[in-house]
């Protein structure tokens, strides 16, 4: 049977983590490329779509790892205009648009397109070089530009290296008797000893000192019997763990972990969104947990049971909780639950820069009205968004 060579032509394939949606005219390829990885279900791209080609699918099952070869979102790859609006506005570099094999923006080459307008800074002057907020960070964006010491691996660098120091150690030649105990304990010192011969019967010689492997720990001084050791380290004003630590401007989804364990303050975030949260934890069925498991900020949690002689007449203590400074009103949780009317989500403005063109302030005004879901009683297991106003 002849292949038809009616153009365009359109496809879908799914392959290991990335779903590539395909329109094949005569002259040029376009493709929108999913990596399911990185999406979080949280639907932004099917609300600012121009044309309405995206839809959500199993978020929950699906973010989850509940159900395989499937993707928290579903593309209609002759519905989609391959304009990039989706890529710019994905908050966790999800979807990518590729013409020819190529990255490529057409909405913003044609017409221009804002982006967001975020902050995600480390001050170095502040930072301590501590892996705090590297251990913190749900999205695995700290980067830190510093050497890895033996704390961390066994053939690391020397911790004494860490800081800028001067260390010195002294040996009273009048009281040491030359004994070794020193050097059989640490490696910085050796004995460079007389020979012992039947003429000159006795202990002689001196210690020698490598400074490059010493770290100042002392234990020479205290094991000597003699009292004749004395080691000081004195540390340069100042001094810092050498390189610094930053955070991948393409990778932070700007959830502000980082700038609320930072002991330091050293760390500044703005987010991408204005707005709130809401959980109404009465409505919450309890049990299934799928916000606190699909959450990309790590934001929502089940709270500490209270004791049940600590509790309040008549209270009902909430089985779901969010913190709202680590959200970023993305709206994930919202669509991967199972239930109505339980989370409600409303952005009151969004962060961006660039020329904010007529279809941007059309999908800024979608973005900004406030929803809840409900579960589609057509598709089993599957949540559209039910607009609040």
């Amino acid at each position: 049977m002849a292949m038809s060579t009616m153009y365009p032509k359109y496809s879908t394939k799914m392959e290991n983590d990335t779903v590539t949606m395909e329109q094949r005219l005569l002259s040029k390829v376009s493709n929108l490329v999913l990596n399911t990885t990185k999406c979080t279900g949280c639907g932004i791209c099917s609300e600012v779509c121009p044309k309405d080609a995206i839809v959500l699918g199993l978020v929950g099952a699906v973010c989850r790892g509940a159900v395989e070869d499937e993707a928290a979102i579903s593309v209609d790859p002759a519905k989609c205009s391959y304009c990039g609006v989706c890529t710019i506005m994905c908050p966790f570099d999800a979807l990518e648009v590729r013409v020819d094999g190529e990255p490529s923006l057409p909405i913003k080459e044609q017409e221009g397109f804002p982006e967001y307008d975020f902050t995600a800074e480390i001050d170095e002057n502040k930072c301590v070089r501590c892996t705090t907020c590297s251990e913190a960070c749900p999205n695995d964006s700290i980067v830190r530009n510093t050497p890895i010491y033996e704390g961390e691996v066994a053939d690391g660098v020397k911790r004494q290296a860490a800081l800028d120091a001067v260390t010195t150690l002294v040996v009273d030649k009048e009281k040491c008797s030359v004994c070794g105990i020193c050097a059989s304990l640490c490696p910085a010192l050796m004995i460079k000893r007389v020979p012992f011969t039947a003429e000159h019967v006795g202990s002689a010689g001196e210690v020698v000192w490598d400074n490059s492997l010493c770290n100042a720990c002392q234990v020479c001084a205290l094991a000597c019997p003699d009292d004749a050791i004395t080691v000081e380290r004195v540390v340069t004003p100042e001094s810092k763990l050498p390189g610094n630590v930053v955070i991948d401007q393409d990778t932070c989804i700007t959830c502000s972990w980082c700038e609320k364990v930072c002991p330091e303050e050293a760390v500044t975030i703005k987010k991408f969104f204005d707005g709130d949260i809401i959980f109404n934890a009465d409505k919450c069925p309890g049990g299934c947990s799928t916000c606190v498991d699909i959450c990309p900020c790590n934001a929502i949690y089940l709270p500490t049971p209270v004791p049940a002689l600590q509790m309040k007449r008549n209270s009902i203590e909430p089985n779901i909780a969010v913190n709202k400074d680590l959200c970023i009103l993305c709206g994930a949780c919202v669509n991967a639950c199972p239930s109505e009317d339980v989370i409600t989500i409303k952005r009151t403005g969004i962060h961006v820069k660039g020329p904010e063109t007529d279809l941007y302030k059309t999908i800024a005004a979608k973005l900004c009205i406030p929803r809840s879901s409900k579960v589609r009683e057509d598709k089993f297991g599957q949540v559209e968004l039910k607009s609040l106003e």
